[in-house]
């Protein structure tokens, strides 16, 4: 590649310079705020409040997150949150590609009417009101399952993934039937192994989707043990607002706490990114060729 380059002329290489520059300013843009949460989460609370903290904790101190841990809301949260996005992006994935299998066979009755519908979804819905009161029907408010079941599938989801089904040779599909395998068979030994990338590619959607999620926790579940942890760290953040304009600064810290709201936010930010962006590093090279393949074929 880099023999090509520089074969190539002189204005395409100016151009892949370029390119090469703006990718560098923009990883800074979005690297630099996050650095500098980092090491005022790790930085005393009462330094921090001063000023003058770049990229790198000047009094370094863990205090922000015992502070934040100290509440048990906090690991149940983390666990309900880790419950919902394990099986949920598990269910949410198998139940998709099998949809998307059905749909890929443009002999199967009604799968026009059928896909119809599914874009529908994409344009129209019945807003919250209509939403809760389908909950409310179904029994699922102030269960772990309105955190699932409204989620299992998703039109955009489905249809990247029937759109990548039919980019498979289907061949290896009519091969696998005359030898006697049924569609099941066919779906998790072929289709399946063959559609890692764009699996991939969904499995990161929904586990995103659901580590994310802090309405559901906040409207549609009253019981505390059953609320996810950004349901939880938002609720939190709400309180030490508050607190912060009944207590002045100078107020907080004649009192002796090195921990401030400012910092404790800092550390609830960081507790509830680094988890969900610790798994895209494994799937990245997936990702960019699952969204591809995908979305080419229509």
């Amino acid at each position: 590649m880099d023999k090509a380059v520089g074969k190539a002329p002189l204005n395409e290489r100016i151009a892949i310079a370029i390119n090469y520059m703006l990718l560098v300013v923009l990883c800074l843009v979005i690297l630099m705020p996050l650095v500098n949460i980092l090491a005022l989460s790790l930085n005393d609370g009462k330094d921090a409040s001063l000023g003058g903290i770049a990229f790198w904790p000047r009094v370094f101190s863990v205090s922000n997150y015992v502070e934040v841990f100290k509440n048990p809301a906090v690991l149940q949260g983390m666990e309900v949150t880790l419950f919902r996005t394990i099986l949920g992006t598990f269910l949410s994935v198998l139940l998709t590609s099998m949809a998307a299998f059905a749909l890929k066979n443009k002999n199967l009755p009604g799968v026009g009417i059928a896909s119809i519908f599914i874009v529908f979804t994409m344009l129209f819905n019945g807003g919250i009101i209509p939403y809760f009161m389908v909950l409310k029907m179904f029994h699922l408010n102030n269960t772990i399952w309105v955190y699932i079941i409204p989620t299992l599938y998703s039109a955009w989801n489905l249809i990247l993934v029937r759109t990548f089904f039919q980019s498979i040779d289907q061949s290896m599909e009519e091969s696998a039937k005359i030898d006697g395998a049924h569609d099941f068979q066919v779906l998790f030994r072929i289709y399946i192994p063959l559609s890692m990338p764009v699996l991939s590619v969904i499995c990161l959607f929904n586990g995103v989707m659901h580590w994310n999620d802090w309405f559901s926790g906040a409207f549609y579940v009253t019981d505390e043990k059953l609320r996810p942890l950004q349901t939880i760290l938002q609720q939190m953040l709400t309180a030490a607002e508050a607190m912060r304009k009944n207590l002045s600064m100078n107020a907080m810290m004649s009192a002796g706490n090195s921990v401030t709201t400012e910092s404790m936010k800092m550390a609830m930010v960081i507790i509830s990114v680094v988890p969900i962006a610790t798994v895209y590093p494994f799937i990245q090279k997936y990702f960019v060729q699952g969204i591809m393949v995908g979305s080419v074929k229509g």
